[in-house]
């Protein structure tokens, strides 16, 4: 079982293109046995980018941000007129929370993948990495000081981390272990349980490490302390939508959590007009990404990038394959989010037909890097953002409201909204600003694969005010806003259970 585990993650990583040109200069990972591995700190440092390449290799196998964060509460629609059309309705599929006809293959889409998106093998296999990676660290490593020693068991425990928060988000509870070469059958775990103790690691290893870089080729591409802090938050507020009992305890933690990150200094809001370098990466609004180059010989599967579905002619080409866009926001829910004409989001992230509610819609937000020479039919030249500062800050902003420290969140909305030049919030507190700030993460945060996620754990995907495809309270209980475990997962683990409401149908 052990020389499977290690066989399978020298695959995996085998198959990973790097994501910036210091991973090029670090030797390919060979082994995970450690004895003869991590031989030399470069070891170490090479093994780290190697697992953040498998977990990134995750996102980019299939349209994975769109599918698991944006589409799901059906804001989205296909555009009939587009080229291979099709190929393109299964945002609807998605929007009415039918998962197993999308995943059926036989579907003009199968080249999206998405049933690869309900095998968690990969996630497992960056995690059996990171537990390795740790225990070797723990028996020391050549070269490696304590101070060094605490960085890379941080970075590795925040990957590890990061894969159990993205399972959790996507099947519900899953199974959760931290020690090297596990090879023990064990059944899935609450979810909240698995958090908790995710966020306790973390809170363990946060200090060791620091909050950014002065390298600029390192941030938000290495781990920091930034990283860490806004994945604990991430964790607490999800809890925090499903252990009511406790829910006062998360939103503290993520408001002490938002404390520190804006104490630190470490990070700010580019203005808009630098938008090209938030989205492009390594920016000072980066607080955790998957870097992507093409410069660096990176290959990022083509239809990966949300922004394959929603830029059309100059900004994809070739002309006669990109004459509109392949989806767009409905008219109705753009009008509900951007209201305020002076919001400078709407001419920077759009072009001049937001509310079309067709085709010529395009989210420019993603088009600041585009090829503007050549027919080649290639997504613009992006990074993939996971964490970033203007998110978190509204997270902070949440809790704050949650736990009726209404005036503190009110100053943290309208730092995000002052940077969009919108004008500011001057509303009362209460449900009133925890709806305005929800719906302020859905203006920031459009297109970056936070929006279903926020209905979820915020139970507002049970209200038709917030989403168009709306749960039953039933539904919702018995995990229809999970995905689907694929029933590899079952084999040679006689306690494993799938999904309920997918194995009964998906109704």
């Amino acid at each position: 079982m052990k020389k499977v585990i290690i066989y399978t993650l020298v695959i995996a990583a085998s198959f990973c293109l790097p994501s910036c040109k210091k991973f090029l200069n670090v030797q390919p990972l060979d082994k995970l046995t450690g004895n003869n591995y991590f031989q030399s700190k470069e070891d170490v440092v090479a093994n780290i980018y190697d697992l953040s390449r498998i977990v990134f290799s995750k996102i980019n196998e299939t349209h994975y941000v769109g599918a698991v964060g944006e589409y799901r509460s059906g804001e989205v629609l296909h555009e009939s007129q587009s080229d291979n059309a099709p190929s393109r309705e299964y945002v609807e599929y998605l929007g009415r929370n039918d998962i197993l006809n999308l995943i059926r293959r036989g579907q003009p889409w199968d080249y999206y993948n998405f049933d690869r998106i309900t095998n968690w093998t990969g996630y497992y296999r960056a995690i059996q990495g990171a537990n390795i990676l740790i225990a070797k660290l723990d028996e020391g490593v050549p070269g490696v000081n304590d101070t060094e020693k605490g960085q890379f068991k941080a970075e590795a425990a925040f990957i590890r981390s990061l894969c159990y928060f993205t399972m959790v988000r996507l099947f519900g509870d899953v199974v959760y272990y931290t020690d090297a070469f596990h090879s023990t059958s064990l059944p899935r775990e609450n979810f909240v349980s698995v958090l908790n103790k995710c966020i306790a690691d973390l809170n363990s290893h946060k200090n060791e490490i620091p909050f950014t870089y002065s390298d600029p080729a390192l941030k938000g591409v290495r781990a920091s302390r930034g990283s860490i802090i806004a994945l604990m938050m991430e964790m607490n507020m999800w809890n925090a939508g499903f252990d009511n009992a406790n829910a006062k305890k998360y939103y503290e933690a993520t408001a002490d959590l938002g404390k520190e990150l804006v104490a630190s200094n470490a990070y700010r809001l580019l203005p808009l007009s630098e938008w090209s370098t938030v989205i492009k990466g390594r920016s000072e609004e980066s607080l955790f990404e998957f870097y992507q180059s093409i410069n660096y010989g990176d290959a990022v599967l083509n239809v990966a990038p949300i922004a394959d579905m929603f830029l059309h002619y100059p900004y994809k080409r070739p002309e006669y394959t990109h004459r509109v866009s392949f989806a767009y926001y409905r008219g109705e829910y753009m009008q509900k989010i951007f209201q305020d004409g002076s919001d400078k989001r709407i001419t920077t992230w759009f072009n001049e037909d937001i509310f079309a509610d067709n085709g010529k819609f395009m989210l420019l937000k993603y088009a600041k890097n585009s090829f503007i020479v050549g027919e080649e039919d290639a997504n613009p030249d992006n990074t993939f953002m996971i964490f970033r500062y203007g998110g978190e800050l509204l997270l902070y902003a949440e809790a704050l409201a949650n736990l009726g420290e209404d005036a503190a969140a009110i100053v943290l909305v309208n730092k995000v909204r002052e940077r969009a030049q919108a004008t500011k919030y001057s509303g009362g507190g209460g449900s009133e600003l925890k709806d305005f700030i929800f719906y302020e993460r859905s203006r920031e945060l459009i297109g970056e694969g936070h929006h279903y996620f926020d209905l979820v754990r915020t139970k507002r995907i049970l209200n038709s005010q917030f989403s168009y495809n709306v749960l039953t309270s039933d539904k919702f209980s018995r995990g229809a806003w999970t995905w689907p475990i694929s029933s590899d997962a079952v084999n040679n683990n006689p306690f494993m259970k799938l999904n309920e409401y997918w194995v009964n149908g998906g109704n």
